[in-house]
């Protein structure tokens, strides 16, 4: 009896794979062919895009996309070699993607937001931003994270979810930015003849926008200085290299004309009586 079972369940598994054998053979070589074949397609889109003038972060989300797409569509083949009916592999992948849907919202919502990104572009890559508390360029837009590079080397990826609703502050989009110097001077110092320092001081500066102004303005008249605010313009890459250069250059410049910074001093009147150690009021009779 033991030997009749196991020979009947040789022949039933014999005859499954002689009716199913040829779909499971065709579907490994689908797979393998098709594997490679997006391999190919893949260096093709990439070098396309490479030679096409399309935005470098709009690469990144197509390549990141497609690559998603071609698989899905290899699987669907896949499936329909199998003899898996076509509206039976859309129910499959429906109640697949309303489950996936609720377990990803949040990657859903980073798809959505790299989506709006590209659309109203508030950035590219390459450009300097500043966004929830975080201050760098961009490297990287994938369809799920952005990524921006610090100055001090650390690389912060973002949801783009969270990105794109935020504040975002683009300091190079613009190809001009005006830089901001806040100075202290004594209330004895003539305001003219720092403002003819201090703008000969700056006009030094090689990387200046000399077609726009450079000013001097009293921003503030203080308790113990008055301020002055120095302004000028430069390309927005050259930002902070210019910034420090230009506080340095104008230092130097106040030194070579002798102009010292205002040190805070307190001016002490004594009255008619003079108080002792112990609070007693004591007068010369």
């Amino acid at each position: 009896m033991d030997r009749n079972f196991w020979l009947e369940l040789k022949e039933q598994l014999l005859d499954f794979l002689i009716e199913i054998g040829p779909e499971i053979f065709y579907s490994v070589i689908t797979l393998i062919i098709g594997i490679f074949a997006i391999k190919i397609l893949m260096n093709l889109l990439k070098s396309t895009l490479r030679r096409s003038k399309v935005e470098l972060s709009l690469k990144t989300f197509v390549e990141s996309l497609s690559v998603f797409v071609l698989y899905g569509f290899l699987f669907f083949v896949i499936g329909s070699i199998l003899g898996i009916k076509t509206t039976s592999f859309i129910a499959i992948f429906g109640a697949a993607g309303i489950a996936i849907g609720l377990a990803l919202q949040g990657s859903l919502s980073n798809f959505a937001g790299g989506v709006l990104i590209l659309v109203f572009k508030p950035f590219k890559v390459g450009d300097l931003i500043y966004v929830n508390e975080n201050l760098g360029f961009v490297e990287q837009i994938d369809i799920l994270y952005t990524r921006i590079k610090t100055f001090d080397g650390r690389i912060i990826t973002m949801p783009n979810g969270n990105v794109s609703n935020s504040d975002i502050d683009n300091r190079t989009m613009e190809k001009y930015r005006r830089i901001d110097l806040n100075l202290k001077f004594a209330f004895d110092e003539d305001i003219d003849n720092l403002r003819k320092i201090i703008i000969a001081g700056m006009n030094k500066h090689q990387k200046l926008a000399t077609h726009l102004p450079v000013d001097v303005w009293l921003d503030e008249i203080g308790e113990y200085e008055m301020k002055l605010k120095a302004r000028c313009w430069v390309e927005s890459i050259e930002f902070w290299p210019a910034y420090w250069e230009q506080l340095e250059a104008v230092k130097k410049e106040l030194d070579r004309e002798g102009i010292k910074i205002p040190i805070p001093r307190h001016e002490i009147y004594r009255g008619a009586q003079e108080t002792n150690e112990l609070g007693i009021s004591s007068s010369n009779n």
